[in-house]
């Protein structure tokens, strides 16, 4: 189970993006295909069309934050596609390579956010 502090959403777009779009780019995409705001409590996980990368953007209060994963081998397993929408339920495999990378992510931004609360 991917677990995030309160208040944090993880949206998974459902169609792969061109990967050389930079944050700028997938600003852009959150913006105007997704309908989000890109500088709130969200972040938003693209994959590549051959599903072996995947990006994360997200907003950490100060700036942007785009972590990129590419495997060397293989690909990601992502979940079927109904009306739209991805349902997270029994596709832990695809989520186990992220997991490291997650953690990694949150306890970057936890550690961030919280001293960033001390100094306002």
């Amino acid at each position: 189970m991917i677990t995030v502090a309160a208040g944090i959403r993880v949206l998974i777009a459902t169609k792969p993006v061109d990967f050389r779009k930079g944050a700028d780019g997938l600003v852009a995409l959150v913006r105007e295909t997704l309908g989000h705001d890109p500088f709130s409590r969200t972040v938003f996980v693209f994959r590549s069309k051959r599903a072996d990368r995947v990006k994360m953007l997200a907003w950490d209060g100060s700036g942007l934050v785009l972590l990129w994963k590419r495997l060397e081998n293989g690909a990601f397993k992502w979940p079927p596609i109904t009306d739209g929408v991805m349902r997270l339920t029994s596709v832990i495999s695809t989520f186990d390579v992220l997991m490291p990378v997650f953690d990694f992510f949150w306890n970057a931004w936890s550690t961030y956010t919280a001293s960033a609360k001390r100094t306002i």
